[in-house]
């Protein structure tokens, strides 16, 4: 089996936003191309999903509600 293409990085200007970027790879169990937030991707195809850890940038904070 080929290895599957690293991802793939669509963004504006290569600059950094605030706002998630879409990202694309093979998946690394089936090779079905797959798309992602931040480099976090799930498979439809055969359930395989890469560690959170493996994100371009770290998650969001968590934000609180006004009381």
């Amino acid at each position: 089996m080929p290895n599957p293409p690293g991802p793939e990085r669509r963004s504006q200007d290569g600059a950094d936003t605030e706002h998630p970027e879409i990202t694309y790879i093979g998946c690394a169990r089936c090779g079905t191309l797959i798309a992602g937030l931040d480099g976090r991707y799930a498979c439809s195809g055969c359930g395989w999903v890469n560690e959170w850890t493996e994100g371009h940038r770290p998650l969001p904070a968590a934000r609180r509600r006004r009381p």
